[in-house]
């Protein structure tokens, strides 16, 4: 496997964490490129920023049995309104994963919220892959 493609599954994978991370650009670059197949750069991606959320989720499943130390990144009101907010609109809110600022962070909710993982995976496999494809398809019929 080409270093562009590691590249891009780090990018994506980090991406999906709460690491500042821009996966999109890597893509758009690789597709531009033109040296790489399409399906094998939305696989690549789309695995890579699912796994990071999948991250995510597990951290979250751990997560509240810290809620009490100082370091603790999230206040216990946070922590409730996003759980509330979960409750509210439930799994179908993984469909939003893939936005930037909220989407890793809805994951790690998931995680807290007990979320099964394969309803999990599902939804933010689509919602994700939805991303990249879309992405592809403007970059590609932008370009030519």
């Amino acid at each position: 496997m080409s270093g562009a493609y590691f590249g891009l599954f780090f990018a994506a994978f980090g991406a999906a964490t709460l690491l500042p991370l821009q996966s999109e650009a890597v893509l758009v670059g690789l597709l531009l490129s033109d040296r790489y197949g399409l399906w094998a750069l939305l696989a690549v991606a789309t695995f890579g920023n699912v796994l990071g959320s999948l991250l995510n989720w597990w951290l979250g499943r751990g997560i509240e049995r810290f809620r009490d130390r100082r370091w603790f990144p999230v206040s216990p009101l946070h922590l409730e309104k996003a759980r509330l907010h979960y409750q509210r609109y439930g799994h179908w809110s993984l469909l939003l994963s893939w936005l930037p600022v909220i989407g890793d962070p809805l994951t790690l909710v998931a995680g807290v919220m007990r979320e099964p993982l394969g309803r999990f995976l599902l939804i933010v496999t689509l919602a994700k892959g939805a991303r990249y494809g879309v992405l592809a398809v403007a970059t590609l019929g932008w370009v030519g």
